[in-house]
């Protein structure tokens, strides 16, 4: 699980429009927003796009005409995908991948027994990211190009040291484990902004772009980002399961009051009886001391002007492939190049 600060960042949100980011570099976390795309682009009972072949393609609609909307606003994306997760995370995953189960029996379920909207709420919970979606979404992204790179490890980690090296204004995911990372500039709902309906109820909200600041988070919280990172530890991480009764607010009490990870884990004991459930130092350094690549500036640009979008590849991958539709294809291929300087109207080195 994420770890879920939501309720203490509330005061520091600041709503913003796509057009605030013109000309900002943003480090996407690739698997956060394909799980978007997947979870969102559905059918009515809950079945995903696919293609003759039966292949998912939900993402690769997301990819193609949500991520056109940020270059629309001058939004440089990169995209971060994750590599091999730390040995702490196993158990997570395991779990993560026990309620999707869980949640494909309950959509059939349903299905069969014609509750659309109950179908579609466990449909969105069951789903998962293979081998063959991220292969799709990178050769989409080359195809488009977008600029994209493979980390070490945890993609949010990586983001945050893109932000923290100067080389991306922000990093951006629907997780808070961006600020565990040390990301000085989150954004959340970079792709998912717009109208949406609550699960299994006749409500509508506005989704819209939030900007978070981590000075500005820890300030409010009068805090450090160490700190930070143990509170997170209290109500559990990707990494710890947390300690049970313990939510944001108490979490942010024991940190404040014991600044050591040894105080707190002897206060644990006393007052909960129970201590970390994995190394604690393990945990710390996870988020400390990250595994990640560092580029230069020269590097870092380079790779952003490299990627050039083929409007013959797009529409070939798309609609010979995937059956989408070519006219609608070919709009976003042709805007594709005009944004990027093919056409005569913006250069390449506007993107810089």
């Amino acid at each position: 699980m994420a770890v879920d600060i939501g309720k203490l960042v509330s005061g520091v949100r600041e709503q913003i429009s796509l057009v605030d980011l013109s000309g900002k570099v943003i480090a996407i976390d690739a698997y956060n927003t394909i799980y978007q795309f997947l979870s969102i682009i559905r059918q009515p009972d809950g079945s995903p796009l696919v293609d003759s072949r039966n292949r998912v393609t939900s993402h690769l609609s997301g990819l193609l005409y949500r991520t056109i909307n940020l270059l629309d606003a001058g939004v440089i994306p990169v995209f971060v995908f994750d590599g091999m997760p730390p040995l702490l995370k196993r158990r997570t995953l395991e779990a993560r991948a026990n309620r999707r189960e869980n949640a494909l029996k309950e959509w059939e379920r349903a299905r069969r027994e014609g509750q659309v909207e109950e179908a579609r709420t466990h449909a969105m919970a069951s789903t998962k990211i293979n081998k063959e979606i991220v292969g799709s979404s990178k050769e989409l992204l080359m195809h488009m190009g977008i600029p994209f790179m493979q980390a070490p490890s945890e993609g949010e980690a990586q983001g945050a040291v893109l932000v923290r090296d100067g080389l991306a204004y922000a990093s951006a995911s629907q997780d808070y484990d961006s600020f565990l990372f040390g990301a000085d500039v989150v954004i959340r709902n970079l792709t998912i902004s717009g109208r949406r309906k609550l699960p299994m109820k006749n409500v509508w909200i506005e989704v819209k772009t939030e900007r978070i600041m981590l000075k500005n988070l820890l300030d409010s919280l009068e805090i450090d980002r160490l700190q930070l990172i143990h509170l997170g530890m209290l109500i559990g991480t990707d990494f710890n399961s947390g300690i049970a009764r313990v939510g944001p607010k108490t979490a942010l009490k024991i940190v404040k009051e014991h600044r050591s990870l040894d105080d707190i884990n002897t206060y644990l004991k006393s007052k909960y009886g129970t201590e970390f459930d994995s190394d604690p130092k393990e945990v710390e350094g996870i988020f400390t001391n990250p595994e990640t690549n560092h580029a230069s500036a020269s590097e870092f640009n380079s790779m952003i002007k490299d990627a050039v979008p083929d409007k013959d590849s797009i529409i070939r991958f798309m609609c010979s492939e995937h059956g989408f539709s070519e006219e609608r294809v070919a709009k976003v291929a042709d805007r594709l190049l005009e944004l990027r300087g093919q056409k005569g109207q913006r250069g390449i080195n506007n993107w810089m």
